[in-house]
């Protein structure tokens, strides 16, 4: 099992707080982001790491040099980060992925370690997190789930009465999938008019191909996807609670 972060993306939202730096390195309490990702990465064994960086790349590579030097980290640069988007992204990884299993990690998510427990031991093979009890907007990326909890849709557009909630950006794909997965990418980006879309894109043209994709019911466990101030300082009160 490896793991990949996208932490290629600019973060304008909340570049006011991030201070010209990567939002992945932003410090909620006394960590950073990234830290918190990646402590919890180790804890549930896994090593082997694959960074997909793009604006400010080497503040990412030299944190992760010197705070993980024992972990085996590969690092993929976009080069167009500030005109693509997650699939774009994705795709780049597919060398060193090699048709292995992995989980997908948006570099701006902080979250309970036993969420990534929980999809590690999922008897499903791809699954997407998804909190059921959480107000949903037109931001979030809305799942539909048919009565067995399959996928039938995973994108922004979902109408809110009809989504059961929203994925956190934490996915578990397997080596089988991976292989359509990244196929699809490529299909898609051969057209420029895709280099915006996000990965879900993919996961959701699989799914119109019969490629199964569960949702992995993580509510009641903390997680916070920081894009602005309103979401940095909840994620930095769900930490005070905790100590």
């Amino acid at each position: 099992m490896k793991a990949v972060i996208l932490a290629a993306g600019i973060g304008s939202r909340i570049r006011s707080i991030s201070n010209n730096s990567p939002k992945s390195l932003l410090k909620v309490g006394d960590l950073t982001i990234l830290e918190m990702m990646l402590s919890h990465i180790q804890d549930n064994g896994i090593n082997e790491i694959i960074f997909v960086l793009g604006y400010l790349q080497e503040q990412i590579k030299v944190y992760v040099g010197e705070n993980f030097p024992k972990l085996n980290a590969s690092f993929v640069i976009n080069h167009k980060y500030a005109e693509t988007n997650t699939g774009y992204s994705l795709m780049l990884t597919e060398d060193l992925i090699n048709g292995a299993s992995f989980i997908k990690f948006d570099a701006d998510v902080v979250f309970d370690k036993r969420i990534l427990k929980k999809l590690i031991e999922c008897e499903h093979a791809n699954c997407l997190c998804v909190d059921k009890n959480i107000k949903l907007d037109a931001e979030g990326i809305k799942i539909i789930v048919d009565d067995n909890n399959q996928i039938l849709k995973a994108n922004k557009t979902v109408l809110l009465k009809d989504a059961v909630g929203e994925s956190i950006g934490i996915e578990k794909i397997d080596g089988g999938t991976a292989i359509l997965l990244f196929k699809e990418l490529k299909t898609m980006m051969e057209d420029s008019i895709n280099n915006q879309a996000y990965y879900e894109t993919a996961y959701e043209r699989l799914i119109r191909k019969n490629v199964p994709f569960y949702a992995l019911d993580i509510t009641g466990l903390n997680w916070v996807e920081i894009d602005t101030r309103k979401d940095y300082i909840r994620a930095t009160n769900i930490l005070k609670s905790q100590k």
